[in-house]
């Protein structure tokens, strides 16, 4: 059993990181992978956790807390009708094949080549949440047959080598292709339980063999996911009331910054240690 002068510090700054991850998602709509991920990193390196596993345990622990608030989530779009299920049916295998894949490959990999990928994407997602715009358009019709069959499982391959659910990258695919906002958000909710579900079942195979933080099963770690999830369902809410009370519009752009200047430092270390 760990010693409780090594968990106390674990739990108040997972704490923290939950419920800072919970306003944001409230408040912007966001997912909290892209928050999760980075903040696990740090917190647990400054733990004394650091080592070559340390981001297969950050990816991994941020996708099983997606499995609960992506839950929660469809429940809630679903009683409002917003969830588009001929979207989920047809891309659920390509995303799952894909989610899958992407844990073979995040086991074969380290630390600084996982900080690279994270650091690169995020800055791909951080540029178009500050310079999008809603009238873009790839399509006036989600994509069907091959080019379904190539960006389906991109989505759970992506998605997986970032440990985040099907928001920053299901979201914009959907706007791009002609769907409402509302209903790409819904459903990407649904993208997120797809991508989460077989991926963390998957995780709990790999073997993190040294300098494992507590209560660690396969790369997941239970203490760091409890907490989370207990932070987010308390503070979410809060997030939602700020949403309703001010413009998010702005707060979206600069967490935009706030993100690639995330990335930035992850590609930073990455690149120069």
């Amino acid at each position: 059993m760990p010693e409780l002068n090594d968990l106390f510090p674990m739990l108040v700054l997972i704490a923290l990181i939950g419920g800072f991850a919970g306003v944001l998602a409230g408040l912007l709509g966001v997912g909290g992978g892209i928050v999760l991920v980075p903040a696990f990193f740090y917190a647990l390196q400054s733990l004394g956790y650091d080592g070559p596993q340390l981001m297969q345990i950050c990816l991994a622990t941020s996708l099983a807390t997606i499995i609960v608030t992506s839950a929660r989530s469809v429940h809630a779009h679903n009683k409002k009708g917003a969830v588009d299920w001929d979207i989920l049916r047809s891309w659920a295998p390509g995303i799952m094949l894909g989610a899958v894949l992407g844990v073979l490959l995040v086991s074969q990999l380290r630390t600084v080549t996982l900080q690279a990928i994270f650091g690169g994407l995020a800055l791909i997602v951080g540029l178009y949440l500050g310079f999008g715009r809603s009238e873009w358009r790839l399509g006036e019709t989600m994509p069907r047959g091959i080019k379904r069959a190539i960006l389906s499982p991109m989505v759970g391959f992506l998605s997986v080598l970032m440990g985040i659910g099907g928001g920053s990258f299901g979201v914009p695919l959907m706007t791009l292709h002609g769907r409402p906002i509302h209903r790409a958000v819904a459903t990407a909710a649904g993208f997120g339980l797809l991508i989460a579900v077989p991926s963390v079942i998957a995780f709990l195979f790999v073997d993190i063999d040294q300098n494992r933080p507590p209560f660690t099963v396969g790369a997941v770690n239970l203490v760091a996911f409890g907490t989370v999830i207990t932070m987010t369902l308390i503070t979410a809410p809060w997030g939602v009331r700020l949403a309703h009370a001010m413009d998010p519009k702005p707060l979206k752009r600069i967490f935009a910054v706030f993100l690639v200047l995330v990335a930035m430092n992850m590609l930073r270390k990455a690149l120069w240690g």
